[in-house]
């Protein structure tokens, strides 16, 4: 499935299947990246780089595409690079060592990607709510989607909704973590169950049998979109 209007050049890529080949815990995380760009000028940004940062960077190459940011959706190191469960994962900090781009993010993460990988401030770029990344004649939406992380994001590029780990196909991200927030994930689900939809949920890992389902599909049978009250979502939820 997918929803690319002429222009929009959009691609998933799954560790452990399409870059990293050879990390165990790549293929165990099962994280997906993504390319957004513009077909024409073959710019890219990249959406949570980790595990092999010079594979995603030679499969850009190799699409003769050109690599001018990155977006992270939130500041775990599966997404972002870091340690974690002992492991540690390549990330930010060495994209930033290997291409000179900015790095854009909600301002409430900031601190915490800075934090968790060493990337320097400077490379970081703060965004509010509704802000938006231009990559060539290709506008990306960033939408703040705290839940999660206290800067969680979503993306909209064209008809696709790539959510980070704010919403998977079933389920949705996990509030018991640093800097989560149960009663802020009810408010954010309940946004993004009101989006059309028309729009292709792209999550940030592969859980489903599925890579992405539209929208519609996904209210229907992923119960945290239900549109029940507050206090019972937090009692079923939380």
């Amino acid at each position: 499935m997918s929803s690319v209007p002429e222009g929009l050049l959009f691609r998933q890529l799954l560790a452990g299947v399409d870059f990293a080949l050879d990390d165990h815990f790549a293929t165990t995380m099962r994280n997906h990246v993504y390319a957004i760009g513009d077909a024409a000028t073959r710019e890219i940004v990249l959406v949570d780089p980790a595990y092999d940062v010079e594979g995603l960077l030679r499969w850009a190459e190799a699409g003769e595409l050109r690599l001018v940011g990155a977006i992270a959706t939130h500041y775990h190191a599966d997404h972002v690079g870091g340690e974690i469960f002992g492991e540690h994962i390549e990330g930010l900090v060495d994209l930033l060592e290997l291409a000179d781009v900015p790095v854009h993010a909600q301002k409430e993460e900031i601190p915490w990607i800075s934090e968790m990988t060493g990337a320097p401030l400077a490379s970081l770029r703060p965004h509010g709510d509704e802000g938006t990344v231009d990559v060539g004649a290709v506008t990306v939406r960033l939408l703040h989607t705290p839940g999660h992380t206290p800067g969680s994001q979503c993306l909209i590029a064209g008809d696709n909704l790539v959510s980070g780990d704010t919403l998977f196909l079933n389920g949705c991200g996990r509030v018991d973590l640093p800097g989560a927030s149960p009663d802020d994930m009810y408010t954010t689900l309940q946004r993004l169950a009101s989006l059309p939809g028309r729009l292709t949920l792209w999550p940030g890992h592969h859980y489903s049998p599925e890579r992405c389902a539209q929208l519609d599909d996904v209210r229907r049978h992923n119960p945290v979109l239900a549109r029940v009250d507050r206090d019972v979502w937090l009692r079923h939820f939380s």
